[in-house]
């Protein structure tokens, strides 16, 4: 008698032990820890009332995968694009959590307040382009969670710099406000200025080197933005694969608009291109301060190439 009664107390005290280790939340098939811990970290981000879920059982998610650049690389596209897929629920701005001391100092429950509301099954994505760049943001991002997929898009360097001079020229122009000429940036005491900021951030190997010091390169997966404006269905295909998202992407959701010059999107029988502001065109540059830039990359990109594995069709 006292045998049985111990049974079943024993049994009695394991059915509360495994009750106790069911997740609060639904588990997604397949989930890695990484993301089963940042799921656990939204609950109770949730639960100390920072964001309350919505009346149809969806709620706010801290990001499983995050765009990280870089400027003028093309996040924009790569972000519209990837939001045609159902299980995708993308941040609409850039969010600057991780870069940004004022927003990085008011913790992960204001970062979960800008996130979008999503169902459980959806994979959560923000881009800010700046992270890529930024010395601290891959330490930070690693303390979140060390499991998070991060995505990279790359263009050739030079034609990055031109990029990035032709946003910050319209900028002023928009604004009624002078700004210098390319060549100004580019050139000192007739020397390629390797001070100009936009030549820094086209040093991809640098900054991927910071961020392989928190994250392998198995956890990164690298956009051709070269490739995706010329035949975006195949690069998304790779993110899709890399993302383990099911294949819901079509080919039929691209079209080229001849008017604009670029790919624009088609979803559900509505079509949408992107912002009047992307693909401008860049400025007349002197051939040979252009061969200057090309040169000046031709170390770093093979560098770049070492690091990854693998070559991109770049001057």
């Amino acid at each position: 008698m006292v045998t049985s009664t111990a049974a079943l107390l024993l049994g009695a005290v394991l059915l509360v032990a495994q009750l106790q280790l069911v997740p609060s939340r639904p588990a997604t098939p397949g989930a890695e820890p990484g993301q089963l811990e940042l799921a656990r970290r939204g609950a109770t981000l949730q639960g100390e009332g920072q964001e309350g879920a919505a009346p149809n059982g969806s709620a706010q998610q801290l990001p499983q995968t995050i765009i990280i650049g870089v400027r003028k690389g093309g996040t924009r596209a790569l972000l519209e694009m990837l939001s045609l897929h159902p299980d995708v629920a993308a941040a609409e701005n850039e969010v600057h959590f991780f870069d940004w001391e004022e927003h990085y100092s008011q913790g992960l429950g204001w970062y979960l307040g800008q996130m979008p509301f999503s169902s459980p099954h959806q994979l959560t994505v923000e881009k800010t382009p700046a992270y890529f760049t930024s010395p601290k943001v891959p330490e930070r991002v690693h303390s979140m969670n060390p499991g998070i997929r991060l995505l990279l898009i790359l263009r050739d360097p030079s034609e990055r710099v031109l990029s990035d001079y032709t946003q910050v020229f319209y900028n002023h122009v928009q604004k009624h406000k002078p700004y210098p000429s390319i060549e100004e940036f580019l050139v000192r005491d007739g020397r390629l200025n390797v001070g100009y900021k936009a030549l820094n951030r086209s040093l991809y190997h640098v900054h991927l080197q910071n961020w392989l010091r928190f994250f392998p390169l198995r956890r990164i997966h690298i956009v051709d933005g070269d490739r995706l404006i010329r035949d975006p269905f195949p690069e998304i295909q790779k993110v899709e694969r890399f993302l383990k998202l099911s294949p819901q992407i079509n080919a039929s959701n691209f079209y080229f608009n001849k008017t604009k010059g670029f790919y624009c999107l088609r979803d559900g029988g509505r079509d949408r291109c992107l912002h009047e502001s992307k693909g401008r065109a860049h400025p007349q540059v002197d051939p040979r301060l252009l061969n200057k830039l090309h040169e000046y990359f031709h170390e770093p990109n093979k560098k770049f190439f070492e690091l990854v594995g693998r070559t991109f069709d770049w001057h």
